[in-house]
């Protein structure tokens, strides 16, 4: 069913089914965002689901259709997830002075395995993993993240290239660690 078929439906009766439906369209693949940029924190990111749900159903009246209701969801949870982490006192500052790095993880006799990829992005501060997850992994333009994260188009840009240059960083530490546990 179409999504502004759902909002309608949602917004004129609070109508329990239009909202399973969004829920089951959207939730799977928000809680497997969620889990990527909370560094797999199972609860944190139940709980940022969970509270990203309540605040569609108290905003949704506000949804004006300038983006994707994907997008939209996608923007919330991430606020919600980043105020948590604030809260938490674990948000971490991005250095203004990165190194850039270069080195092509693609050269001959490099493996990287999901696990590898997986503890790489973990290791990410907080505002890498958030630009890598939403552009690489999820698939989202730069002028989506831009609109996402509050951003503009090139600090998005500037800082995926960024956030590269680290998770190449990691994955060759990790590949060049003699055992791997």
């Amino acid at each position: 069913m179409e999504d502004q078929v759902l909002i309608n439906r949602f917004l004129k009766n609070k109508s329990e089914k239009a909202f399973r439906a969004l829920y089951k369209k959207y939730a799977p693949r928000l809680y497997n965002l969620a889990l990527k940029i909370t560094g797999y924190n199972t609860h944190l990111s139940e709980d940022a689901l969970q509270e990203m749900w309540l605040i569609m159903a108290q905003k949704l009246n506000s949804f004006q259709g300038k983006s994707t209701l994907n997008t939209w969801l996608t923007g919330i949870l991430i606020n919600v997830i980043r105020e948590k982490w604030r809260k938490a006192g674990k948000e971490e500052a991005l250095s203004e002075q990165e190194e850039s790095y270069t080195e092509d993880i693609f050269t001959e006799g490099f493996s990287c395995t999901q696990f590898d990829l997986q503890n790489a992005l973990v290791q990410l501060p907080y505002g890498y993993r958030q630009i890598i997850v939403l552009h690489d992994l999820e698939g989202y333009k730069h002028k989506e993240i831009g609109q996402i994260l509050d951003i503009q188009e090139g600090t998005s840009k500037s800082q995926l290239f960024k956030a590269r240059g680290r998770l190449r960083k990691l994955l060759l530490a990790y590949q060049n660690t003699p055992e791997k546990i």
